[in-house]
């Protein structure tokens, strides 16, 4: 990995050079899977985690007030057509780390993609972890939020995580450092997970493997896979269920711009690579405000919208 050069400039991130990689105004539509998305003032990609802390204690003497965002696969993030603030720090394919452990456990890094983690469970024999197969984000992203799938979620599993803070300090916690909800995480602030243990149990790999091909295989038939998407939008309100709200809101096939709230899963917003942010964050609160006007029912978004909006963009709205 090319290495960043030394600056000395007070607004730019580091004050030394690291072995990771450090771009100015990179865009970030490409890093994420809506596929939009202006640029960050700073882009680093750690060379592994003694860099990344190397670099987070660079950071907290040199800039301390430039904000710092961590970004996985980017799937539960809207980013504005304005882009990000300050650095912004890209572990996908970094922090990847996958090792079994005594007692039916699992070691994975915070930039291991769910899908890969589910599949090496499987292979070494361990069951309940199959669920993150259908979750199309990082390990570390997954528990910022408490994700799942087919009635499963990531932080009944956790035995212990570790984080990193702003000033470069290693951390290992246990769920009782943390208030855990239906995908929603809180705990220390100004910290980001670089990797956890969960416990799983015991299992025969074929059933494992079977298991996750069954799963991928509904989730194929029932979500829209093939266009730009975060996955699902919204989280389901107590008793019912998002897509249900917003389709039965009449809003199934809403077109704004490029964007469009799916035919094929209304909690769904997919384009056809041509969308803005704008766009997409249009359809999204316009569903919000119909579901509350029509049946007194707030949603709200699993995924979060950062950054600074772009310059006005005119779309025109279609019709379902």
């Amino acid at each position: 990995m090319m290495a960043a050069r030394a600056v000395d400039s007070p607004m730019t991130p580091f004050a030394q050079a690291t072995r990771g990689r450090l771009q100015a105004q990179v865009p970030l539509a490409g890093l994420t899977s809506w596929r939009v998305g202006g640029p960050a003032d700073w882009l680093f990609q750690p060379a592994d985690l003694d860099d990344l802390v190397a670099a987070l204690r660079d950071h907290a003497t040199h800039a301390p007030q430039m904000p710092v965002t961590f970004l996985g696969l980017g799937s539960n993030v809207l980013i504005r057509d304005g882009g990000l603030d300050g650095l912004v720090v890209h572990l996908s394919g970094v922090l990847n780390e996958r090792r079994l452990l005594e007692g039916d456990r699992l070691l994975l890094g915070a930039g291991l993609a769910c899908a890969q983690a589910a599949r090496f469970g499987a292979r070494e024999g361990l069951v309940g972890a199959e669920f993150l197969a259908g979750i199309p984000g990082t390990v570390g992203g997954a528990l910022r939020m408490n994700a799942g799938a087919w009635g499963g979620e990531i932080w009944p599993l956790v035995e212990a995580v570790s984080t990193v803070d702003a000033r470069g300090e290693l951390h290992t916690r246990t769920p009782a450092d943390y208030t855990i909800g239906y995908r929603s995480v809180h705990g220390p602030e100004a910290e980001w997970f670089t990797g956890c243990v969960l416990q799983l149990a015991a299992g025969d790999p074929d059933v494992g493997t079977r298991r996750i091909r069954e799963l991928l295989r509904e989730r194929s038939a029932k979500q829209p896979l093939g266009l730009p998407s975060c996955g699902s939008v919204f989280r389901n309100p107590e008793g019912d269920h998002a897509a249900r709200l917003v389709e039965a809101a009449g809003l199934k096939g809403l077109r704004h711009g490029a964007a469009e709230i799916s035919p094929k899963h209304a909690n769904f917003i997919t384009h056809d690579g041509s969308a803005r942010a704008a766009d997409i964050e249009w359809l999204l609160r316009h569903a919000q405000d119909e579901v509350q006007r029509q049946f007194g029912v707030h949603l709200e978004p699993e995924v979060r919208v950062l950054g600074r909006p772009g310059a006005t963009h005119e779309a025109s709205e279609g019709t379902a």
